[in-house]
């Protein structure tokens, strides 16, 4: 991400003044873009949070992966306390524990029991009428036939490699900016002009000197 928007930097500034830009972008360096939230805290409190410690990291039972009786996995993000209000009374958690300030470990515990003790089906019966920011985690088999991800048209573009359709790495691009998944393209089969490049550097190689 931080790469591609360097580089539209890059060309907006190409347009607007005629030069280009050599770009150094460094993979480790985007790890502090996405730690926002941790560094927000450490600023804020004067102490970075340590590991499992941080809201989004392991530090809230209102933001986590619980698993169900049949080895579903729910995901919870109700960090408001309107959506953990609604998550509490829906999964019937007890009183002493949605004041989850007290003893955040201890919520967490009860709220995994619950969800422990119910199959996956029955808590999206119980949780999708209910706006509580929770959400089963679908396999990626289901994402690929679930029909909003279809009417989208995410999977529909591939490329030809020997008489065979290949997908493409899928990839949200806007369609006014790509061709119909109609039009593929071909690609080479790996090594397939490796020789013919070869040959064509030797060609232009300068003659061996003599000394």
């Amino acid at each position: 991400m931080p790469a591609v928007m360097n580089i539209l930097l890059a060309l907006r500034s190409r347009d607007r003044t005629g030069e280009g830009t050599f770009l150094d972008l460094a993979m480790a360096d985007t790890m502090f873009t996405f730690a926002w939230f941790g560094l927000a805290e450490g600023h804020a409190t004067g102490r970075y949070p340590g590991p499992g410690e941080n809201k989004l990291a392991g530090g809230s039972p209102r933001y986590g992966l619980y698993e169900t009786a049949d080895g579903k996995i729910l995901a919870v993000g109700a960090l408001e306390q309107k959506f953990w209000d609604v998550f509490c009374e829906t999964i019937e958690l007890p009183l002493p524990f949605r004041d989850d300030c007290r003893d955040p470990s201890a919520t967490r515990q009860a709220v995994a029991a619950l969800i422990r003790a119910r199959p996956a089906a029955e808590w999206r019966r119980v949780l999708e009428p209910r706006n509580c920011c929770c959400t089963l985690v679908a396999s990626l088999d289901e994402a690929l036939r679930d029909d909003h991800f279809r009417a989208r048209g995410l999977f529909q573009y591939g490329v030809v490699q020997g008489g065979r359709r290949l997908p493409m790495t899928i990839v949200p691009i806007a369609p006014a900016f790509r061709s119909g998944p109609e039009l593929e393209r071909s690609v080479a089969a790996a090594g397939e002009h490796t020789g013919e490049i070869l040959d064509s550097q030797d060609s232009r190689a300068p003659p061996a000197q003599a000394f």
